[in-house]
């Protein structure tokens, strides 16, 4: 088949959840089909771009945001009705580059990479189209909202969910197929649905893949007792995660452990974080780290204690496949199969989340035991050559007619 994938962010390198998942993606599809990939990029992404035409043709259009135009879309959506980050990411630029397309080439079928991305598949004529959702979008900015103090940013984002709530669900009813990430986003994706039709369509879960060729298992060092948490460090989750654990989880594990170090890696950390270097608690915020292997051998923990968010979370992935040990929240492991005890601890309150943490740091063997476990689970069951299988069905192929 002649596919056209349509994403928001060039899914290369594979340092976000999204990125990872639609990199491996590619590669399933690349491997089936005819290729052809159209995304926004921000910089220079030149050599991301040749490493990715290895798998699929590729043409590009920069995506440049800040306050002003972000206003001008809040603007438009005042008066449109429609959601503010749909309207912020429509762009005119991107519907020539994909019409200029089209007018050269047919496809057979257009997989729009996120809700982002779904407007434009009405361009591509004559083709099936497909809503690779990811996550219920509605619902993580719903459960953001929640955590929300009062203020213009809650407001602006309680109006939008609830407007993407309805946007999603007409979405999905127009398109052919649809796939979440978890069967905790297809009900979520099922009741935008309802809510936009009185009726609903198949979703089809496709887990978040990893490729454990790429991914390989940490030999961490035999003294390893860091705590470590890896995260794209501007996204509000991430943040507030990070903050609850430091305010009200990292003091109890000092108070038995006071030379316990916490490592905190990932892209664009907020002031407040990064002022936490300077006052010798033994947190390290680093920002974006390229290679983080030195700090994952000396990870006795990785945390990921998530308070709000949706879909499935790659950095619990990545750390089940490099064998680390994980302590995250019920939230946190939201849509992995995971069973607490045998693949990682699971707790939801200051209290149980440094007592797990603890036991952990003070029992090396069973948390060895927990990353070799989570290991065996990702190849089994969360590896892209198995995982991604499904997209055959939902493509409407079989074996007599790939590439």
């Amino acid at each position: 088949m002649n596919v056209l994938l349509l994403t928001q962010v060039l899914p290369y390198p594979p340092d976000s959840g999204p990125k990872v998942k639609t990199w491996n993606v590619i590669k399933y599809l690349a491997a089936r089909h005819s290729l052809t990939l159209v995304s926004f990029v921000r910089g220079d992404q030149s050599r991301d771009i040749h490493v990715l035409s290895r798998y699929c043709r590729v043409y590009t259009t920069p995506m440049v945001r800040g306050m002003i135009p972000d206003a001008a879309a809040m603007l438009r959506s005042l008066l449109s009705g429609q959601p503010w980050m749909m309207v912020r990411d429509d762009r005119s630029a991107m519907r020539r580059l994909i019409d200029s397309i089209t007018s050269r080439e047919n496809f057979d079928l257009v997989h729009a990479d996120q809700l982002n991305m779904a407007q434009y598949a009405w361009q591509v004529q004559n083709a099936r189209r497909v809503l690779d959702a990811h996550n219920a979008l509605w619902l993580l900015y719903k459960r953001l909202w929640e955590t929300m103090p009062q203020g213009p940013r809650r407001w602006i984002l309680g109006r939008d969910w609830q407007l993407l709530k309805q946007y999603e669900g007409r979405i999905c009813l127009d398109f052919d197929g649809i796939l979440s990430v978890s069967h905790e986003d297809k009900a979520a994706l099922q009741q935008a649905m309802h809510s936009a039709g009185q009726k609903t369509k198949p979703v089809t879960v496709i887990p978040i893949a990893v490729d454990t060729d790429e991914t390989e298992y940490i030999t961490r060092d035999n003294d390893a007792s860091h705590i470590l948490h890896i995260g794209t460090m501007y996204w509000q989750p991430n943040i507030d995660a990070v903050l609850w654990f430091i305010n009200q989880v990292f003091p109890l594990i000092k108070a038995e452990k006071p030379a316990v170090q916490f490592d905190v890696l990932g892209t664009r950390p907020p002031q407040e974080l990064l002022s936490l270097n300077e006052n010798g608690s033994g947190i390290n915020v680093t920002g974006y780290v390229a290679d983080p292997t030195t700090y994952l051998k000396k990870t006795g923990v990785m945390v990921v204690p998530l308070l709000a968010g949706g879909g499935m979370r790659v950095k619990i992935l990545t750390a089940l496949a490099q064998g680390l040990p994980i302590v995250t929240t019920s939230l946190g492991c939201e849509g992995i199969a995971v069973e607490p005890g045998v693949h990682l601890l699971i707790a939801d309150n200051p209290h149980n989340f440094a007592q797990a943490v603890l036991h952990l740091l003070n029992h090396p063997d069973f948390a060895t035991e927990l990353g070799r476990n989570g290991r065996k689970l990702i190849i089994e069951k969360y590896d892209y050559r198995q995982a991604c299988q499904p997209l055959d069905a939902v493509y409407g192929i079989n074996k007599s007619n790939e590439k």
